[in-house]
C-alpha cells in the first residue's frame, strides 16, 4: 500500500512562488517608504491607517489584533511606540475594562498624511502600472476569495478572540 503525497503542478507552483515574491518585493518597497517618509513600521502604519478609517478614530486593542497576521504582544508594543511618539493614546475600554482601546491623535493623522502620497505612488508604480482595470478587478476577486478562504482558520494571530462568546455561555 502506497500513501500518495499531494503534490502541485507546474502552474500551481508559479503561481505560488510569483505571489511570494511579488509579495516580498512589495512589502520591501512599501516598508522602506513608510521608514523613509514617517518612520514608521508596516504594523504601525497598517495599525494608524486601520483607527483613521474608523469612525470615531478608536478601536479595541482586541479588535487592532484579530485584523492584522501579527501576535498580540508584538501589537502591544507597537501601540506603545506609536503612543510614545504622541500618534496614538491607549486607555481603558469604556465597555470592558480589561480591554484597551486605542485612538489615533492629531499627530497620527498628520503622519498618515505624510506616508499616503508616497504609499500611494509605489503601489501605482510597483503593482498597478502593469495591469488593466480588468486584471486590477480580477486580482482583487482571487485575492479577497484567497484570503476569505484563510481567514476561515486562521493562524492564532488573526483569529478573533472568542471571549464573549464563552463568558454568554456561561452566564445564567
Amino acid at each position: 500500500m502506497t500513501s500518495e503525497q499531494p503534490s502541485l503542478d507546474a502552474t500551481q507552483l508559479g503561481v505560488y512562488f510569483a505571489l511570494i515574491e511579488a509579495s516580498s518585493l512589495l512589502k520591501h518597497a512599501v516598508e522602506q517608504q513608510l521608514q523613509d517618509a514617517g518612520e514608521l513600521s508596516y504594523v504601525q502604519f497598517q495599525l494608524l491607517a486601520s483607527l483613521a478609517d474608523s469612525p470615531e478614530g478608536s478601536r479595541r486593542m482586541t479588535d487592532l489584533a484579530d485584523g492584522v497576521v501579527y501576535s498580540r504582544s508584538g501589537l502591544t508594543y507597537q501601540a506603545q511606540t506609536l503612543e510614545k511618539r504622541g500618534l496614538v493614546t491607549r486607555t481603558p475600554s469604556s465597555d470592558d475594562e480589561r480591554s484597551i482601546t486605542v485612538t489615533i491623535t492629531e499627530q497620527g493623522h498628520a503622519v498618515l498624511a505624510g506616508v499616503f502620497p508616497g504609499h500611494i505612488a509605489i503601489l501605482g508604480d510597483l503593482l498597478f502600472a502593469p495591469l488593466s482595470r480588468s486584471d486590477i478587478e480580477t486580482l482583487a476577486d482571487i485575492l479577497g476569495r484567497a484570503r476569505d478562504h484563510m481567514r476561515r482558520t486562521p493562524p492564532r494571530s488573526a483569529a478573533p478572540r472568542q471571549r464573549k462568546k464563552a463568558t454568554e455561555e456561561r452566564s445564567p
